[in-house]
């Protein structure tokens, strides 16, 4: 007999959810490279090239309700066409299909949903070069990067969705038992069940600049949990995410379950597709990564749902002091080029006192600092081939107008220019842009700037910096902040501001990587809740069946009648 889906996966899956208990990095897709990954089915980068060229120019079939035509939203910003044409559903259609398909994924149990989520990665793993592909030619990514986002890194994510729901679902008793005293001190058995509940129909709101790397964690999680999903990408970032939803509906249906438990809402940009469905009374949770606008947009109107909202917001790095003054320099140079400041890392405020800071070097000011800096920058980007590896293509005018607007508030410490691409001459990659600003500054720096935009900010003391922090973090957001210093007690403020907004903070990390997450790729939206929100646990109760016949007395020792209750 066949093996059932969580049988085929225990180990892996258990033992994920093992280190995540002990606190200690497992990442099996990302270890399994090489030879292993072409032993695992992994495609070769050549006929991920051509599977990637047959879906150009074509209907991307995935036989969905509610169809209502075509629709072709993307353009690759590296010129590669033409674009895919994806079905457009009527999103009433989709959510209907979805709570259709709920009651039988609810009584499929957390072991079976689990193993079918491992199973869906499985899939995505042997098409992680198709998948780079697909980010690469839609969010302007060079391919390097896309692999890295889109590729077996993302599946770790997702993974350890998957294991921290799981862990979750599994820990809750099926069967309860306990004694009620009753009166006259008599005990009652009784014996009970605790179910866990999904909330109901899930809403994916894809990201544009990292699909699946800020999607896969929302998407598993409610999968496991019990939730049908329905998967809205962004217009200009759609393949990724449709290339998921194909697969994943192929797993469920070859499972003997709806594959409209998973489905892909695509639509003209004004249609506002999202924000129909986001408010859909039906729709119960709700999971985006993006700009602070539209989260504050989603709590505000999606009072049905549950709403996990990441804010990318104000990454903001306070200098104070360093023992590596180079390696500081060329790691920011290097975070402000890379993906066109796109990566989830990359600081748009770096604070620094006006006196400046001191170094290795000796006493740097802050006009020292920003010279620096813009040096680093044209190093870093001499050569053609290293700059289309840490650059991405352009993809909106959003970005293009926010590089000419910021320009205009302060000292440009180095301009943005265009940079060309070797492969691809007609591609729009563009410098990083930096700008001194002061303190008072602050309606211009608390704003969220697309695009490789940073700001120098003098301010008064690393007091001050820290204060700025707290304060703009808190209220704007932010998915990262770091401090450089050699003084522990500056170390230990900083910590304790980070604290205060709410923010993951890294300290001393001139390398900072795109992920800087060691051991566990945090999760989005409170941590545990983002798994525990996206259920209810429903508990019966009744009578224990009696294990012996014992007479009950006719009367208490006082002469009170006993009552059966």
């Amino acid at each position: 007999m066949r093996p059932g889906p969580y049988e085929r996966h225990r180990e892996l899956l258990q033992s994920v959810v093992r280190a995540i208990a002990a606190g200690e990095c497992r990442r099996p897709f990302t270890e399994a490279t090489g030879q292993d990954a072409a032993d695992a089915g992994m495609r070769s980068t050549r006929t991920a090239g051509k599977v990637f060229r047959s879906l150009l120019g074509r209907p991307f079939d995935l036989g969905q309700p509610g169809g209502l035509g075509l629709v072709r939203p993307e353009a690759s910003p590296y010129g590669v066409g033409p674009a895919v044409a994806y079905p457009r559903c009527d999103p009433t259609a989709l959510v209907a299909a979805a709570e259709r398909a709920a009651a039988g994924w609810r009584a499929a149990g957390p072991y079976e949903r689990a193993g079918l989520a491992v199973e869906i990665l499985r899939r995505l793993n042997t098409r992680s070069h198709e998948l780079a592909l697909a980010a690469h030619h839609t969010t302007g990514q060079s391919l390097r990067t896309a692999f890295r986002a889109a590729g077996p890194h993302a599946q770790d994510r997702a993974l350890e969705a998957v294991a921290r729901a799981f862990a979750e679902s599994e820990r809750l008793p099926a069967d309860l038992h306990w004694e009620s005293a009753e009166r006259g001190g008599l005990p009652r058995a009784l014996r009970g069940t605790c179910v866990l509940v999904p909330r109901g129909v899930s809403l994916l709101v894809g990201c544009p600049d990292f699909p699946l790397w800020n999607g896969y964690p929302g998407l598993f999680a409610s999968l496991v949990t019990g939730n049908p999903v329905v998967v809205a990408p962004h217009p200009r970032s759609v393949l990724p995410l449709a290339i998921t939803v194909r697969v994943a509906r192929q797993v469920l249906a070859q499972a003997g379950h709806s594959p409209d438990l998973v489905t892909l809402a695509v639509a003209e940009p004004e249609r506002h597709v999202q924000r129909q469905l986001a408010t859909h009374p039906a729709v119960r949770i709700v999971d985006f990564t993006g700009s602070a606008r539209f989260a504050d947009w989603l709590e505000q109107h999606a009072r049905q749902a549950a709403v996990f909202a990441d804010r990318i917001g104000l990454n903001t790095m306070v200098v104070d002091s360093t023992d590596d003054y180079r390696g500081l320099v060329r790691a920011l140079a290097l975070s402000s080029c890379r993906c066109n400041g796109t990566v989830r890392t990359t600081p748009q405020n770096v604070l620094v006192p006006e006196r400046g800071l001191r170094t290795d070097e000796g006493h740097k000011t802050l006009r020292d600092l920003g010279a620096d800096l813009g040096d680093a920058v044209d190093r870093l980007l001499g050569h053609p081939a290293r700059a289309a590896r840490v650059l991405g293509a352009v993809t909106t005018d959003e970005v293009r107008g926010a590089l000419t607007e910021a320009a205009r508030y302060g000292p440009v410490l180095h301009a943005s220019g265009p940079v060309t691409h070797p492969d691809h001459p007609d591609a729009d990659l563009r410098s990083p842009l930096l700008v001194r600003l002061r303190a008072s500054d602050e309606r211009v720096y608390t704003r969220e700037w697309p695009g490789p935009v940073t700001f120098l900010v003098g301010t008064d003391s690393t007091s001050h910096s820290l204060a700025l922090l707290r304060r703009t973090v808190a209220r704007h957001g932010a998915l990262y902040a770091s401090v450089h210093s050699t003084d522990p007690l500056v170390l230990a403020a900083a910590g304790t501001a980070a604290l205060d907004a709410g923010v993951h903070l890294v300290e001393n990390l001139d390398d900072l990587p795109a992920d800087p997450s060691s051991a566990l790729a945090e999760l989005p939206g409170g941590g545990a809740h983002f798994v525990t929100g996206r259920f209810r646990v429903v508990r019966s109760r009744r009578h224990a069946p009696p294990t012996s016949a014992v007479p009950a007395p006719d009367r208490l020792e006082t002469g009170v009648a006993l009552i059966d209750v």
